[in-house]
Formats: C-alpha cells, structure tokens, sequence
C-alpha cells in the first residue's frame, strides 16, 4: 500500500485565484478583516491580510495582528492532556474527583478523562447563567467555575450523549494545571507553543500586546453599523476558548499534528484524537464528527480535522489533513465572519488544482480577470492547469463553474452546467470585456488593496 505524499503546493496562478475569491467574498459580505495563510506540513507557502483590523479607525489588517481563536484553545488542550497520558502521568480512564478534591465528592467525581475530551461527559454546555459569553459578567475564575459545574451537575449520564461542552474543557485545564503543578499558560507554553517556536501565541488575553490584536465587531443583525467589542480574559475557561494567536503560527502549530511528526504527540494518539469518537449531528450523515479536541470533517472527497473558534469579535476556522499535510487556517474579525466558508472554499479551490495538475500555459493567463454586468460577477481564474469560471456570488467557488479551453483567439466553455452556455464562445469585447455566451461582461476593476478595502470605515 502506497503511503500519500505531502500535498503539493500549487502554482502562483492558483494561489492569486484563491486570492482574488477570498478578497471578493470578504467585500461581499461585508467583512471588515480576516488573515488567511496555508501550509504544507507546518511549512507556510501563503499569507495575506485583507480589510480592516479596526474599521472604526481605517486601521489595515495585517499578517501580524492577533485574534482570539476561541475554541480552537481545545486542540491545545487535549494535547496537552494527551501529552500528560502518554508520560504516565494522567489516565484517560481517572475519574476527575482524583485530581480536583473539590469535585471529589457529588456525581462529577466519577466523570472520565476521556469523557471530557470527547464531549460525552453530560456536563451544561456553558452554565445556567453564560452571560459571560456577551461580557455581562467577567468570564468565571476558577472557584467560580467549580461552583458553575457543581450546581448545574449533569444534564445526562455520562457517556450517553455527545453533548459540546466549554465547562468540560474548562475542567480538562484545571486538571492540567493539578498534574504539572503550574498554571495552564505556563503549561500550554512549555508543552506546545516553546517547543515549536509560536511567537504570537498564549493560553489567554495578552495584555501587554493589547495594541497587537484586530479589534473585534460585532455582526451585521445589531444594526446599520459594527460596533468595536473589547477583549477580555478567559479566567479559568481559557482552556476551552481563550487561546491568542495567528493564522500564520497555526499553519506551524497544525503542521505538528500531521502523521508522521511526533513533535508533540505519537502518530498512535494522533490517530485516537483526530478520529470521529462521536457525530457532530446524529440526525445528518455529512461524516462530521468529533475526536478529542479536534473536529473531523468532509470537504468532497477530502477528510480534515482541526476546529472552528467563535469568540465575540472574532470567528476563526482550520482545516487540516493529517496525511497530506495541507492546513488552511482563516481568522475574520466579526461576529458574523465567514470564516468556515471561506476555508472550505480555499479547500475546494485547492483540490481542484491538485486533480487538473500543473500550471495554466502564459498563452491561457491572458484571459484570466474579474467581469461583470447587471446580473453577476465571474472570474475567469487559473486553478491548477485549468481556465474556470469561478462562482463569485457563493461560498462553493466550483459550484457551477464552467471549465474553459482555448481554441483559437477564442474560449471554448468545454464543460460545465447544462443550464449554462456549454459549447459556446468566449470572446474579447472592444472595451476590454467579454462576450460571454452571447451576454457582455465588463472588466470590474480592482481599487488599490483589493475590493476588501472598498467596505471603507464607514460601511457596515
């Protein structure tokens, strides 16, 4: 059996698509920012910035700017759990009441290491009262989370129900800190981020980069315009949701959790916690799932596992195959930033290219470019070896797509939807446009930094 190589990294032509279709889809929705970088194998080959880091001040995004990655916190922390199991030091079967005397008596003593870090604990998602979450309250310290978790107890047996929870992750922190003896941002420092060199990321708020991170925003439904949201500490739930960072060094952080490194962990556990231990949804059979820390997912024929983070400002979304090596990192300053669909779509754009193979020949670029009338927008983009039509107008950039071959000074559209103009010409315009099927479609230029910075402060 042949083991898959890394994936190959596509050519300048695929990569200035990707780019293009994020830059429109973010001016689209009217994101204020976003960073986006991709990697093979922790190795970066592509990071850009796009829009505002704050809207209200015209300030650029930058590759540099720190965003709070939410949820992604519980990849670090079921490694760093995990790191402890294979040094002998924790037992995926010990109950919790072992290692924090506080739980030690009631019917969370008995909750399972393993049941936290698959979500199957029965413990509340976020409390009875998580107000915290819209800053109504400061997130809670840690006496006040075993209080959360005492007195909401449990809302099904443990082990009966893949159920998401932050107070589980919560706990799996403090247990963390119970085994080493040091505090959670230490032990996330000496477990993961020292060792692989993460410059720009810790287990919490950093304060004294406070002028380092996109301001976050709130989303479109509050009213005609964003407001600024403020960042605040994640007291003891920073090891569900309070991890800082950038996509850059999660392109290096993802990279070590491919088969093969054992930087952080056996490729044996890796396996174990990048699996689908439970369904995301037992009602759909979409393959989504969820391991310990991680989320296993499907994007067409490709399997990725990693997370999505929501924190208040701040959407985020990694994608990451652990064979090939491929990580597709997106962080969006807004509380409505499309950060999974636009990391499924670059996932997309990607697969294409790998399967169509090769460069697209110089003679074929010069049709490459963004074009528009009254009734869409098209780019006629390189992916891989390929001319395509792409779908500006969703987050699918294939869906619809029509494939192009030259054929003469013309465009044959050689494949695509049976409703659109298969067999057709694409001709030049006088005017620099095209006739495309028969209907005209201008040039729809781009302002300097890209249709993202057309959102302007004072829109949205």
């Amino acid at each position: 059996m042949t083991t898959p190589g890394p994936a190959p990294v596509p050519d300048a032509a695929t990569l200035e698509t990707v780019d293009r279709w994020v830059d429109y889809r973010l001016w689209h929705a009217r994101t204020p920012g976003a960073q986006v970088a991709l990697g093979v194998a922790g190795v970066p080959f592509f990071s850009r910035a796009y829009g505002y880091a704050d809207l209200e001040r015209a300030v650029p995004m930058t590759t540099g700017h720190l965003f709070r990655i939410a949820s992604h916190s519980k990849t670090f922390t079921a490694t760093l759990v995990l790191q402890l199991v294979e040094q002998g030091r924790l037992g995926l079967d010990d109950p919790v009441g072992t290692h924090l005397p506080a739980l030690a008596d009631g019917p969370l003593a008995d909750l399972a290491v393993r049941e936290l870090l698959e979500h199957t604990s029965g413990l509340l998602r976020d409390g009875r009262d998580a107000d915290y979450w819209m800053f109504q309250r400061p997130f809670p310290d840690t006496d006040t989370l075993l209080a959360m978790t005492r007195e909401g107890g449990l809302k099904t047996a443990p082990g009966a129900l893949y159920a998401y929870s932050n107070l589980g992750y919560s706990l799996l922190g403090l247990l963390v800190e119970a085994v080493t003896g040091t505090s959670f941002g230490d032990a996330a420092r000496d477990g993961v981020t020292a060792p692989l060199g993460l410059a720009d990321t810790v287990a919490d708020y950093w304060r004294d980069r406070a002028g380092d991170y996109a301001v976050g925003h709130t989303g479109l439904h509050t009213g005609p315009r964003r407001r600024a949201l403020e960042h605040v500490d994640t007291g003891a739930m920073a090891a569900a949701t309070g991890f800082t960072s950038t996509a850059s060094d999660l392109v290096l952080y993802f990279g070590a959790h491919v088969l093969g490194d054992e930087r952080l962990l056996s490729d044996r556990t890796k396996r174990l916690q990048q699996r689908q231990a439970n369904p995301a949804d037992p009602r759909t059979d979409d393959g989504a799932g969820y391991g310990w820390g991680m989320v296993r997912e499907r994007v067409d024929d490709q399997v990725f596992v990693g997370h999505s983070g929501g924190y208040p400002g701040h959407i985020t979304k990694t994608l990451l195959d652990p064979v090939s090596g491929l990580t597709i990192s997106v962080l969006t300053n807004a509380v409505d930033g499309p950060a999974t669909q636009l990391a499924r779509g670059i996932a997309q754009l990607l697969a294409a290219a790998a399967t169509d193979g090769g460069a697209l020949p110089a003679s074929a670029r010069r049709w490459t470019g963004r074009y528009a009338n009254p009734w869409t927008v098209v780019d006629v983009a390189a992916v891989g070896g390929r001319l395509r039509s792409l779908s500006t107008g969703t987050w699918a950039p294939l869906e619809g797509a029509d494939e192009l071959a030259e054929d003469g000074d013309e465009l044959l559209i050689e494949a695509g939807s049976g409703y659109g103009s298969v067999g057709e010409p694409v001709t030049r315009s006088t005017a620099g446009g095209l006739r495309y099927g028969g209907m005209s479609l201008e040039p729809f230029p781009d302002l300097p930094g890209g249709p993202a910075h057309r959102l302007g402060p004072d829109a949205g």
